[in-house]
Protein backbone atom coordinates (compact mmCIF):
# COMPACT_ATOMS: atom_id res chain seq x y z
CA UNK A 1 0.00 0.00 0.00
CA UNK A 2 1.63 3.12 -1.07
CA UNK A 3 1.98 6.37 1.80
CA UNK A 4 -1.38 8.37 -0.04
CA UNK A 5 -3.44 4.91 0.47
CA UNK A 6 -2.63 4.81 4.10
CA UNK A 7 -2.92 8.04 4.57
CA UNK A 8 -6.01 8.04 3.63
CA UNK A 9 -7.19 4.81 4.89
CA UNK A 10 -6.66 6.63 8.72
CA UNK A 11 -8.85 9.76 7.67
CA UNK A 12 -11.73 9.89 10.47
CA UNK A 13 -15.04 8.58 9.76
CA UNK A 14 -17.02 11.30 8.12
CA UNK A 15 -14.02 12.92 6.56
CA UNK A 16 -14.94 11.57 3.06
CA UNK A 17 -17.94 14.55 2.49
CA UNK A 18 -15.35 17.01 3.87
CA UNK A 19 -12.99 15.87 1.06
CA UNK A 20 -15.37 16.52 -1.32
CA UNK A 21 -16.95 19.69 0.02
CA UNK A 22 -13.24 20.86 -0.52
CA UNK A 23 -13.22 19.54 -4.03
CA UNK A 24 -16.16 21.35 -4.71
CA UNK A 25 -15.26 24.34 -3.01
CA UNK A 26 -11.39 24.07 -4.67
CA UNK A 27 -13.11 23.42 -8.40
CA UNK A 28 -15.28 27.01 -7.55
CA UNK A 29 -11.79 29.09 -7.14
CA UNK A 30 -10.85 27.84 -10.56
CA UNK A 31 -14.31 28.34 -12.60
CA UNK A 32 -15.02 31.48 -10.88
CA UNK A 33 -11.70 33.07 -11.82
CA UNK A 34 -11.32 31.30 -15.25
CA UNK A 35 -14.86 33.22 -16.10
CA UNK A 36 -14.25 36.32 -14.59
CA UNK A 37 -10.81 36.08 -17.04
CA UNK A 38 -12.88 35.98 -20.05
CA UNK A 39 -15.59 38.25 -18.98
CA UNK A 40 -13.85 41.85 -18.06
CA UNK A 41 -11.04 43.53 -18.96
CA UNK A 42 -7.73 43.00 -17.84
CA UNK A 43 -7.61 46.30 -15.56
CA UNK A 44 -11.03 44.91 -14.16
CA UNK A 45 -9.54 41.22 -13.46
CA UNK A 46 -6.67 42.92 -11.37
CA UNK A 47 -8.84 44.01 -9.46
CA UNK A 48 -11.01 40.98 -8.65
CA UNK A 49 -7.78 39.21 -8.27
CA UNK A 50 -6.47 41.44 -5.44
CA UNK A 51 -9.61 41.16 -3.70
CA UNK A 52 -9.48 37.16 -3.96
CA UNK A 53 -6.19 37.08 -2.95
CA UNK A 54 -6.80 39.41 0.17
CA UNK A 55 -10.05 37.16 1.21
CA UNK A 56 -8.18 34.12 0.95
CA UNK A 57 -5.17 35.55 2.47
CA UNK A 58 -5.68 37.81 5.42
CA UNK A 59 -9.53 36.62 6.07
CA UNK A 60 -8.08 32.28 6.38
CA UNK A 61 -5.14 34.15 8.38
CA UNK A 62 -7.46 35.53 10.91
CA UNK A 63 -10.57 33.45 11.35
CA UNK A 64 -9.26 29.93 10.26
CA UNK A 65 -7.08 29.28 13.63
CA UNK A 66 -10.89 30.07 15.85
CA UNK A 67 -12.29 26.69 13.15
CA UNK A 68 -9.21 25.04 14.71
CA UNK A 69 -9.62 26.26 18.60
CA UNK A 70 -13.35 25.85 18.56
CA UNK A 71 -12.80 21.84 17.04
CA UNK A 72 -9.58 21.16 18.96
CA UNK A 73 -12.22 21.97 22.43
CA UNK A 74 -15.55 21.53 21.47
CA UNK A 75 -14.12 17.79 20.59
CA UNK A 76 -13.06 17.53 24.12
CA UNK A 77 -15.87 18.78 25.23
CA UNK A 78 -18.24 16.08 23.43
CA UNK A 79 -15.77 13.19 25.01
CA UNK A 80 -16.89 14.76 28.75
CA UNK A 81 -20.92 14.76 27.45
CA UNK A 82 -20.50 18.69 27.54
CA UNK A 83 -22.68 20.96 25.50
CA UNK A 84 -20.84 23.49 23.01
CA UNK A 85 -23.35 25.90 23.51
CA UNK A 86 -20.83 28.34 25.52
CA UNK A 87 -17.65 27.97 23.37
CA UNK A 88 -19.75 28.96 20.59
CA UNK A 89 -21.24 32.14 22.61
CA UNK A 90 -18.00 32.99 23.44
CA UNK A 91 -16.03 32.27 20.03
CA UNK A 92 -19.02 34.53 18.67
CA UNK A 93 -17.53 37.37 20.69
CA UNK A 94 -14.17 36.97 19.97
CA UNK A 95 -15.32 36.90 16.29
CA UNK A 96 -17.34 39.46 16.33
CA UNK A 97 -14.06 41.53 17.86
CA UNK A 98 -12.11 40.83 15.58
CA UNK A 99 -14.15 41.41 12.63
CA UNK A 100 -15.02 44.67 14.45
CA UNK A 101 -11.69 45.96 14.05
CA UNK A 102 -11.44 44.62 10.35
CA UNK A 103 -14.26 46.01 9.39
CA UNK A 104 -13.72 49.89 11.38
CA UNK A 105 -9.55 49.66 9.62
CA UNK A 106 -11.11 49.42 6.36
CA UNK A 107 -13.65 52.06 6.80
CA UNK A 108 -11.45 54.51 8.02
CA UNK A 109 -9.07 53.56 5.52
CA UNK A 110 -11.29 53.56 2.60
CA UNK A 111 -9.40 55.66 0.16
CA UNK A 112 -6.04 55.17 0.59
CA UNK A 113 -7.10 51.04 0.05
CA UNK A 114 -9.16 51.74 -3.02
CA UNK A 115 -6.32 54.10 -4.56
CA UNK A 116 -3.92 51.72 -3.51
CA UNK A 117 -5.20 48.15 -4.71
CA UNK A 118 -8.61 48.59 -6.35
CA UNK A 119 -7.84 51.83 -8.77
CA UNK A 120 -10.03 53.68 -6.84
CA UNK A 121 -12.69 51.74 -6.54
CA UNK A 122 -14.49 52.19 -2.81
CA UNK A 123 -16.99 49.22 -3.56
CA UNK A 124 -14.56 47.08 -3.93
CA UNK A 125 -13.22 47.76 -0.12
CA UNK A 126 -17.07 47.25 1.19
CA UNK A 127 -17.27 44.15 -0.94
CA UNK A 128 -14.10 42.98 0.67
CA UNK A 129 -15.29 43.71 4.36
CA UNK A 130 -18.38 41.66 3.47
CA UNK A 131 -16.53 39.50 2.45
CA UNK A 132 -14.68 38.79 5.46
CA UNK A 133 -17.66 38.60 7.54
CA UNK A 134 -19.03 35.72 6.01
CA UNK A 135 -15.88 34.23 5.82
CA UNK A 136 -15.86 34.70 9.52
CA UNK A 137 -19.41 33.61 9.98
CA UNK A 138 -18.25 30.21 8.15
CA UNK A 139 -15.56 29.01 10.17
CA UNK A 140 -17.09 29.64 13.20
CA UNK A 141 -19.81 27.00 12.77
CA UNK A 142 -17.21 24.70 10.93
CA UNK A 143 -15.55 24.50 14.10
CA UNK A 144 -18.60 23.22 16.28
CA UNK A 145 -19.68 21.19 13.27
CA UNK A 146 -16.47 19.44 12.83
CA UNK A 147 -15.82 19.16 17.01
CA UNK A 148 -19.35 17.75 17.33
CA UNK A 149 -18.19 15.42 14.62
CA UNK A 150 -21.03 16.59 11.86
CA UNK A 151 -19.22 16.07 8.89
CA UNK A 152 -21.71 15.65 6.67
CA UNK A 153 -22.80 19.29 7.41
CA UNK A 154 -18.98 20.18 6.93
CA UNK A 155 -18.95 19.42 3.97
CA UNK A 156 -22.18 20.59 3.12
CA UNK A 157 -21.85 23.85 3.44
CA UNK A 158 -18.43 23.76 1.75
CA UNK A 159 -20.13 22.06 -1.21
CA UNK A 160 -22.86 24.58 -1.34
CA UNK A 161 -20.45 27.92 -0.94
CA UNK A 162 -18.30 25.99 -3.59
CA UNK A 163 -21.53 25.31 -5.88
CA UNK A 164 -23.03 28.68 -5.92
CA UNK A 165 -19.77 30.30 -6.79
CA UNK A 166 -19.82 28.03 -10.46
CA UNK A 167 -23.41 28.78 -10.69
CA UNK A 168 -23.12 32.66 -9.85
CA UNK A 169 -19.75 33.12 -12.15
CA UNK A 170 -21.57 31.70 -15.09
CA UNK A 171 -24.88 33.78 -14.18
CA UNK A 172 -22.72 36.54 -14.44
CA UNK A 173 -21.57 35.95 -17.81
CA UNK A 174 -24.56 34.58 -19.35
CA UNK A 175 -26.45 37.72 -17.95
CA UNK A 176 -23.69 40.12 -20.07
CA UNK A 177 -22.24 41.57 -16.64
CA UNK A 178 -18.66 42.99 -17.13
CA UNK A 179 -18.37 44.18 -14.02
CA UNK A 180 -15.56 43.74 -11.37
CA UNK A 181 -18.42 44.57 -8.68
CA UNK A 182 -20.58 41.74 -9.91
CA UNK A 183 -17.69 38.90 -9.73
CA UNK A 184 -16.81 40.18 -6.44
CA UNK A 185 -19.66 40.03 -4.80
CA UNK A 186 -19.91 36.03 -5.83
CA UNK A 187 -17.46 36.22 -2.95
CA UNK A 188 -20.19 37.46 -0.14
CA UNK A 189 -23.47 35.95 -1.36
CA UNK A 190 -21.57 32.18 -1.70
CA UNK A 191 -20.92 31.72 2.28
CA UNK A 192 -23.56 33.38 3.64
CA UNK A 193 -26.14 31.13 1.63
CA UNK A 194 -24.05 28.23 2.71
CA UNK A 195 -24.36 29.78 6.48
CA UNK A 196 -27.94 29.67 6.58
CA UNK A 197 -28.01 26.26 4.47
CA UNK A 198 -26.30 24.48 7.64
CA UNK A 199 -27.80 26.46 10.52
CA UNK A 200 -30.10 23.75 11.44
CA UNK A 201 -27.13 21.06 12.43
CA UNK A 202 -25.15 23.98 13.76
CA UNK A 203 -27.76 24.66 16.48
CA UNK A 204 -28.72 21.19 17.20
CA UNK A 205 -24.96 20.81 17.94
CA UNK A 206 -25.05 23.83 20.50
CA UNK A 207 -26.41 21.73 23.39
CA UNK A 208 -25.94 23.69 26.74
CA UNK A 209 -22.80 23.06 28.69
CA UNK A 210 -20.63 24.09 31.54
CA UNK A 211 -19.31 27.63 30.86
CA UNK A 212 -15.70 27.93 29.69
CA UNK A 213 -12.61 30.51 30.24
CA UNK A 214 -11.93 32.88 27.91
CA UNK A 215 -8.40 32.23 29.04
CA UNK A 216 -8.89 28.26 27.84
CA UNK A 217 -9.92 29.79 24.00
CA UNK A 218 -7.59 32.59 23.38
CA UNK A 219 -4.19 31.33 24.85
CA UNK A 220 -3.52 29.31 21.54
CA UNK A 221 -4.59 31.88 19.27
CA UNK A 222 -2.15 34.27 19.19
CA UNK A 223 1.03 32.39 18.01
CA UNK A 224 -1.40 29.91 15.90
CA UNK A 225 -3.26 33.04 14.29
CA UNK A 226 0.50 35.11 13.60
CA UNK A 227 1.50 31.98 12.33
CA UNK A 228 -1.39 31.50 9.77
CA UNK A 229 -0.89 35.16 8.67
CA UNK A 230 2.58 34.85 7.86
CA UNK A 231 2.16 31.38 6.40
CA UNK A 232 -1.23 33.16 4.44
CA UNK A 233 1.33 35.79 3.13
CA UNK A 234 3.80 33.53 2.16
CA UNK A 235 2.14 31.42 -0.15
CA UNK A 236 -0.29 34.84 -1.42
CA UNK A 237 2.57 37.62 -1.53
CA UNK A 238 3.24 37.61 -5.31
CA UNK A 239 0.17 39.31 -6.35
CA UNK A 240 0.18 41.58 -3.73
CA UNK A 241 3.63 42.28 -3.78
CA UNK A 242 3.62 42.94 -7.49
CA UNK A 243 0.53 45.32 -7.07
CA UNK A 244 2.09 47.46 -4.34
CA UNK A 245 5.08 47.90 -5.86
CA UNK A 246 4.26 48.13 -9.85
CA UNK A 247 0.66 48.84 -9.76
CA UNK A 248 0.19 49.49 -13.72
CA UNK A 249 1.22 46.07 -14.45
CA UNK A 250 -2.48 44.67 -14.55
CA UNK A 251 -1.98 41.85 -17.34
CA UNK A 252 0.82 40.46 -15.25
CA UNK A 253 -0.95 40.81 -11.55
CA UNK A 254 -4.05 38.82 -13.29
CA UNK A 255 -1.87 36.22 -14.85
CA UNK A 256 -0.08 35.82 -11.86
CA UNK A 257 -3.01 35.44 -10.04
CA UNK A 258 -4.13 32.68 -12.76
CA UNK A 259 -0.80 30.78 -12.52
CA UNK A 260 -0.11 30.92 -8.43
CA UNK A 261 -3.78 29.46 -8.70
CA UNK A 262 -2.97 26.51 -11.25
CA UNK A 263 0.57 25.68 -9.51
CA UNK A 264 -1.51 25.41 -5.99
CA UNK A 265 -3.50 22.85 -7.38
CA UNK A 266 -1.93 19.92 -5.28
CA UNK A 267 -2.46 22.20 -1.95
CA UNK A 268 -6.24 21.27 -2.49
CA UNK A 269 -5.74 17.90 -2.65
CA UNK A 270 -3.27 17.72 0.57
CA UNK A 271 -5.55 20.05 2.89
CA UNK A 272 -8.13 16.87 2.65
CA UNK A 273 -5.06 14.96 4.32
CA UNK A 274 -4.56 17.49 7.10
CA UNK A 275 -7.16 16.43 9.93
CA UNK A 276 -5.89 12.94 9.75
CA UNK A 277 -2.08 13.86 9.74
CA UNK A 278 -2.38 16.33 12.61
CA UNK A 279 -4.42 12.88 14.45
CA UNK A 280 -1.79 10.71 13.98
CA UNK A 281 1.06 12.67 14.56
CA UNK A 282 -1.11 13.55 17.79
CA UNK A 283 -2.02 10.01 18.66
CA UNK A 284 2.47 8.70 18.53
CA UNK A 285 3.37 11.87 20.84
CA UNK A 286 0.91 11.03 23.38
CA UNK A 287 2.11 6.82 22.84
CA UNK A 288 5.68 8.21 23.37
CA UNK A 289 6.62 6.30 19.84
CA UNK A 290 9.46 8.65 19.15
CA UNK A 291 10.38 6.57 16.02
CA UNK A 292 6.44 6.00 14.76
CA UNK A 293 6.43 10.00 14.88
CA UNK A 294 9.15 10.65 12.51
CA UNK A 295 7.87 7.31 10.10
CA UNK A 296 5.03 9.24 9.88
CA UNK A 297 6.21 12.37 9.39
CA UNK A 298 9.05 10.62 6.43
CA UNK A 299 5.92 9.08 4.93
CA UNK A 300 4.24 12.36 4.87
CA UNK A 301 7.11 14.12 3.33
CA UNK A 302 6.86 11.44 0.64
CA UNK A 303 3.03 12.37 0.17
CA UNK A 304 4.05 15.91 -0.30
CA UNK A 305 6.76 15.47 -2.49
CA UNK A 306 4.57 13.42 -4.76
CA UNK A 307 1.91 15.29 -4.94
CA UNK A 308 4.34 18.40 -5.97
CA UNK A 309 5.92 16.33 -8.55
CA UNK A 310 2.24 15.21 -9.95
CA UNK A 311 0.82 18.63 -9.95
CA UNK A 312 4.34 20.65 -10.68
CA UNK A 313 5.39 18.98 -13.65
CA UNK A 314 2.18 19.85 -15.96
CA UNK A 315 2.13 23.22 -14.53
CA UNK A 316 5.79 23.85 -15.67
CA UNK A 317 5.53 22.42 -19.00
CA UNK A 318 2.03 23.57 -20.15
CA UNK A 319 1.23 25.94 -17.84
CA UNK A 320 1.81 29.55 -20.30
CA UNK A 321 -0.74 28.13 -22.41
CA UNK A 322 -3.38 27.15 -19.88
CA UNK A 323 -3.83 30.12 -18.23
CA UNK A 324 -4.11 31.74 -21.37
CA UNK A 325 -7.09 29.13 -22.77
CA UNK A 326 -8.60 28.58 -18.93
CA UNK A 327 -8.40 32.07 -17.53
CA UNK A 328 -8.20 34.45 -20.38
CA UNK A 329 -4.52 35.67 -19.02
CA UNK A 330 -2.34 37.76 -21.30
CA UNK A 331 -0.10 36.12 -23.94
CA UNK A 332 3.49 36.45 -22.92
CA UNK A 333 3.22 37.15 -19.14
CA UNK A 334 4.55 34.84 -17.69
CA UNK A 335 6.73 31.16 -18.68
CA UNK A 336 7.91 27.80 -17.92
CA UNK A 337 10.58 29.44 -15.62
CA UNK A 338 8.28 31.02 -13.52
CA UNK A 339 6.13 27.94 -13.11
CA UNK A 340 8.69 26.14 -11.87
CA UNK A 341 9.68 28.44 -9.01
CA UNK A 342 5.24 28.78 -8.31
CA UNK A 343 5.28 24.71 -8.22
CA UNK A 344 8.92 24.34 -6.21
CA UNK A 345 7.02 26.99 -3.73
CA UNK A 346 4.25 25.02 -2.99
CA UNK A 347 5.97 21.76 -2.44
CA UNK A 348 8.41 23.40 -0.05
CA UNK A 349 5.13 25.35 1.41
CA UNK A 350 3.32 22.02 2.00
CA UNK A 351 6.41 20.51 4.08
CA UNK A 352 6.30 23.52 5.65
CA UNK A 353 2.64 22.49 6.56
CA UNK A 354 3.69 19.26 7.74
CA UNK A 355 6.26 20.29 9.95
CA UNK A 356 4.02 22.99 11.29
CA UNK A 357 2.09 20.32 12.37
CA UNK A 358 4.77 18.28 14.09
CA UNK A 359 5.73 21.03 15.70
CA UNK A 360 1.84 21.51 16.84
CA UNK A 361 1.50 18.68 18.46
CA UNK A 362 5.14 18.62 20.41
CA UNK A 363 3.81 22.42 21.38
CA UNK A 364 6.49 24.60 19.70
CA UNK A 365 3.78 27.05 18.92
CA UNK A 366 6.22 29.82 19.54
CA UNK A 367 9.01 27.52 17.42
CA UNK A 368 6.82 27.39 14.49
CA UNK A 369 5.79 31.43 14.29
CA UNK A 370 9.38 32.08 14.85
CA UNK A 371 9.91 29.70 11.46
CA UNK A 372 7.27 31.13 9.44
CA UNK A 373 8.21 34.74 10.32
CA UNK A 374 11.97 33.76 8.87
CA UNK A 375 10.69 32.26 6.11
CA UNK A 376 8.54 35.89 5.48
CA UNK A 377 11.48 37.91 5.78
CA UNK A 378 13.51 35.99 3.26
CA UNK A 379 10.69 36.44 0.90
CA UNK A 380 10.19 40.14 1.57
CA UNK A 381 14.22 40.33 0.66
CA UNK A 382 14.02 38.83 -2.60
CA UNK A 383 11.13 40.46 -3.26
CA UNK A 384 13.01 44.25 -2.74
CA UNK A 385 15.88 43.33 -4.52
CA UNK A 386 16.39 45.10 -8.04
CA UNK A 387 15.19 43.04 -11.02
CA UNK A 388 12.00 41.52 -13.13
CA UNK A 389 9.27 41.65 -10.80
CA UNK A 390 7.82 38.50 -12.12
CA UNK A 391 11.23 36.55 -11.56
CA UNK A 392 11.53 38.18 -8.26
CA UNK A 393 8.21 37.42 -6.20
CA UNK A 394 8.60 33.70 -8.03
CA UNK A 395 11.89 32.85 -6.64
CA UNK A 396 10.58 34.55 -3.34
CA UNK A 397 8.09 31.65 -3.11
CA UNK A 398 10.57 28.97 -3.36
CA UNK A 399 13.23 30.31 -1.36
CA UNK A 400 10.99 31.37 1.30
CA UNK A 401 9.02 28.53 1.24
CA UNK A 402 12.08 26.70 1.60
CA UNK A 403 13.91 28.86 4.28
CA UNK A 404 10.44 27.94 6.29
CA UNK A 405 10.70 24.13 5.86
CA UNK A 406 14.15 24.01 6.60
CA UNK A 407 13.96 26.08 9.68
CA UNK A 408 10.97 23.20 11.43
CA UNK A 409 13.09 20.72 10.35
CA UNK A 410 16.20 22.14 12.35
CA UNK A 411 13.87 22.61 15.35
CA UNK A 412 11.88 19.18 15.33
CA UNK A 413 15.16 17.56 14.87
CA UNK A 414 16.58 19.02 17.91
CA UNK A 415 13.28 18.18 20.20
CA UNK A 416 13.49 14.41 18.71
CA UNK A 417 16.87 14.50 20.24
CA UNK A 418 16.01 15.49 23.32
CA UNK A 419 12.68 12.93 23.47
CA UNK A 420 14.58 10.22 22.83
CA UNK A 421 17.12 10.38 25.64
CA UNK A 422 14.30 11.20 28.18
CA UNK A 423 11.66 8.60 27.12
CA UNK A 424 9.59 7.62 29.68
CA UNK A 425 9.22 4.20 31.16
CA UNK A 426 6.58 2.06 32.46
CA UNK A 427 7.33 3.11 36.07
CA UNK A 428 7.25 6.49 35.62
CA UNK A 429 10.98 7.48 35.81
CA UNK A 430 13.25 9.22 32.94
CA UNK A 431 15.78 6.68 31.37
CA UNK A 432 18.75 7.36 28.52
CA UNK A 433 17.88 5.49 25.37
Amino acid sequence: MNPISKLLKALPPGTAMVAGGTAVLGAASYIHLAVAGHSLTKTDMAGVSVLWTLVMSVGIGLFFPIEQELTRIVAARAVRSEGAAPVLRKAGLLTAGVLAVVIGGLALFAGPIADRLFQGDRQLVAVLGAAFAGMALCYLTRGVLAGTGRFTAYGSQLAVDGGLRIVLAFGCALAGLRSALAFSLILVVAPFVALLATLAPTRRATLPGRPIATRELVRGLGPLTASTLLAQVVVNAAVMSTQLLEPTRTELIAGLLSALVLARVPLFVFGSLQASLLSGLSTVVAAGDDRGFARMLRKAGVVVLGLGAVGGVPAVLIGPWLIEVLFGAAPGQLGHLDFLWFSIGTTCYMLAMVLGQAQMVLHKHRAQLACWLFGTVVLLGITLVPGDIALRVGLAYAIGSLATAAAMLLTLRGAVERRRTTAPVPNGHLTEV
